[in-house]
Order: structure tokens, then C-alpha cells, then sequence
């Protein structure tokens, strides 16, 4: 073991007494994901909730969700990682409801000035007017159309979307303009816009990816609290493909000492349910989730928190995270290439599509702009 292994393999923060002082009360955290609600790291003064002998006897509230409009001025986030297969995302809120303890979103909460933790998942932010937005953007004179990838950061069908419904709005727009799309999401809700995907696929311009975490609903439970169960997504990607929706998986993220054993099952699960692509991502501590990572398996898997742990570290040269281009998905060392080929060959197996199918372009139709931006005047005569 390396010297920075070692260190933070005994960092005495990562200590289980020390991780059990910064616990949230059972009752505040019940049904979230998170076991913390540390400031945001760019907070300048650091709050942190302990027992002074005066607290009430009182059982505390458990969190209820929050939602603030957010008024953005695009909607169309451009990227230039030449590790994943897009360029271009929509993302129609900030934080997620669904609670999943290793959302590597989770960070991102800290520019809000909240924490990754219990605030992620329920103080949440609705983004306004995103399908005029883009509307707008898709018509400009400059714009080329490529697949536009919603589920990038947050779950574009967490809970809230039944009553924002701003996920369908944006396929709406895209349909409309018949511009490609591609969704990731772990929520069977995307059933509820079959009429508008079927639409798309019909025409080669959406596929649907659904993760799959484990098959295992009691430790669904753990991992992702409010996000539907096991069953339901497997459901989900079945009915997709049986409407002539490409509906395929994604096996993310995969946690060594917890779901790890599950590789296999879930790909054949799912091409039995008519997936026929699919992915793999291991499992990615970006700032915050470091310590959140921790704090989740003390609370859930004590006894196996130093092997995890160990064993995450050892896909990451030995660190917690590496954001180097290429490997921050697949990690690298023996474990990682296990991983990797396990995927590989049960996929292969099974007769997954080693190449996947791309989406048409060549159908877009821009939508014409604004009458306030031709020149257009109201006659008033």
C-alpha cells in the first residue's frame, strides 16, 4: 500500500466513531439517500449539527422537499469530453429527489450554496421556460442538430417531474423540431411520454437507456430511496422496447462490496426485458462524495467499509477519484479490467450490439424564430 492509500485509508475522519458523530438523526434522514448535511465547500462558515444537552425531546421533522423556479438564460449545455458519446445535454433541474447516495451530481449543489448531502436530494431547483428556450436555440441560424442528452446530471424523471412536467415539455420541442434524443433515466415515469417517444423512434431519433443499479429491492432501497424499484425498470425497458422504443441498460455505478456480484444478472435481466445495448460505470467519488461514500456504508455496511473502500481505491491509483479523460468511467488497475470484461463477455454472450445504433439528424426542420426577432411589427391598422 502507498503512502496516500494509507493516509486515507486512516484518516482518522474515516474512523467509525468519528463518521458516527456526523450523522443526521435517523428520524431527519429517513427515505433520503444522504447520512450528512455538511456545509457546501464554499460556505465560509462551516455548520455542524451536535447534541449540546439542550436538544428537544422532541422526534425531529423528517426533510420535506423544497422546489425554487430558476430562471436560466440557456438550456442547452455544451461539453467537450471526448469520453462520452455527446456533446450537447439538457438538464431540467438542479438536485434529485431521488436521493441516490453516489450521484456524482451531488457537488454541483455546493455553486447553490447548499451541501451535497440531505439538501441534494430535497431542496431541488426547477429550471422556467426551458421549452422556449429551446425553441429558441434550435432555431438559431448557426445551429446544427446532434443528439441532445437528457438524465446527464440529474434523473430528467425524478418525482417532481409529474407535476413540473418539464422533461415531457422538452421532448415535446424536440419532436416537433425532429432533432435526436437520447435519456437516462432509473424512472418507469418515462412510460408516461410512450406517446411522444414512439412518435421519435419511429423516425430514428430516440433511444432510452435505464439504470440498473442492483435486482436486489432491499438494497435498492439503500442506495436509491425514492427512485423506483428493481422490478419496475426492468418493466419499464421492456414496455419501451415492445412500443418500438430502443430502450437499453446501463449498469451505474458499479460499487465494489456491494453490487459488484450483480453484473451478469442485470445484463441478462435486461436483454431477456429486450435491451439490446448497454453500459457499465464504476463508481466515481468527486469532492464531497469521498467522505459521503463512507458515511453510507458506515450507516448501511459497516463491516465492509475498509474493503470497499480498498477496493475503489485500488481502480483510482490508490485515491479516491481520478477526473483524467478515459478512465474516470472505467477506473484502471486489475479490479477495473475484471469489471470491464465481466461486462464484456456477458454482453457478448447474451448478444448484445457491440456498435450501437446512431440517431438521425438529417430529419431536423428548425423552428422558425420569434416574431419579435424578424422584424415582424403587430399593425395596429
Amino acid at each position: 500500500m502507498n503512502a496516500t492509500r494509507a493516509s486515507l485509508a486512516f484518516d482518522p475522519r474515516y474512523e467509525p466513531a468519528a463518521i458516527a458523530e456526523r450523522l443526521a438523526a435517523p428520524e431527519r434522514r429517513r427515505g433520503r439517500g444522504a447520512a450528512t448535511n455538511a456545509t457546501g465547500r464554499f460556505e465560509i462558515q462551516a455548520r455542524e449539527a451536535f447534541d449540546d444537552g439542550w436538544t428537544r425531546e422532541e422526534t425531529p421533522e423528517p426533510l420535506v422537499t423544497e422546489v425554487t423556479w430558476e430562471k436560466p438564460r440557456s438550456v442547452i449545455t455544451r461539453n467537450e469530453s471526448p469520453d462520452i458519446p455527446f456533446d450537447r445535454s439538457i438538464n431540467p433541474y438542479r438536485g434529485c429527489e431521488h436521493g441516490c447516495f453516489y450521484c456524482f451530481a451531488r457537488p454541483t449543489h455546493a455553486y447553490m450554496g447548499l451541501s451535497a448531502g440531505l439538501d441534494f436530494e430535497s431542496k431541488l431547483f426547477a429550471k422556467q421556460g426551458v421549452a422556449a428556450l429551446l425553441e429558441r436555440e434550435l432555431g438559431a441560424p448557426k445551429y446544427a442538430p446532434a443528439t441532445i442528452a437528457l438524465g446527464t446530471n440529474t434523473d430528467p424523471y425524478q418525482p417532481i417531474e409529474r407535476q413540473y412536467r418539464i422533461t415531457r415539455s422538452v421532448l415535446e420541442t424536440l419532436r416537433r423540431a425532429r432533432h435526436p434524443a437520447s435519456i437516462v433515466t432509473k424512472s418507469n415515469l418515462v412510460l408516461r411520454d410512450l406517446d411522444i417517444l414512439s412518435d421519435m423512434a419511429r423516425d430514428g431519433l430516440v433511444k432510452v437507456f435505464v439504470s440498473v443499479t442492483t435486482l436486489d429491492r432491499a438494497l435498492a432501497r439503500k442506495m436509491e430511496p425514492r427512485a423506483p424499484t428493481p422490478e419496475k425498470r426492468i418493466e419499464a425497458i421492456a414496455r419501451l422496447n415492445d412500443a418500438g422504443v430502443p430502450a437499453g441498460v446501463m449498469v451505474a455505478p458499479i460499487i465494489p462490496a456491494v453490487n459488484d456480484s450483480e453484473i451478469e444478472t442485470i445484463v441478462t435481466r435486461a436483454f431477456a426485458a429486450g435491451a439490446r445495448e448497454g453500459g457499465y460505470i464504476v463508481l466515481r467519488l468527486p469532492l464531497e462524495l469521498r467522505d459521503m461514500f463512507r458515511e453510507w456504508l458506515q450507516v448501511h455496511f459497516p463491516d465492509r467499509l475498509k474493503r470497499s473502500v480498498s477496493l475503489v481505491q485500488s481502480m483510482r491509483e490508490g485515491k479516491d477519484y481520478e477526473a483524467q479523460w478515459g478512465r474516470r468511467m472505467a477506473g484502471s488497475g486489475p479490479y477495473a479490467w475484471m469489471i470491464g470484461r465481466r461486462f464484456e463477455m456477458a454482453a457478448r454472450r447474451l448478444g448484445y450490439r457491440e456498435t450501437p445504433v446512431g440517431l438521425r439528424t438529417d430529419l431536423f426542420v428548425r423552428p422558425a424564430p420569434p416574431a419579435s426577432e424578424t422584424g415582424a411589427q403587430l399593425s395596429l391598422f
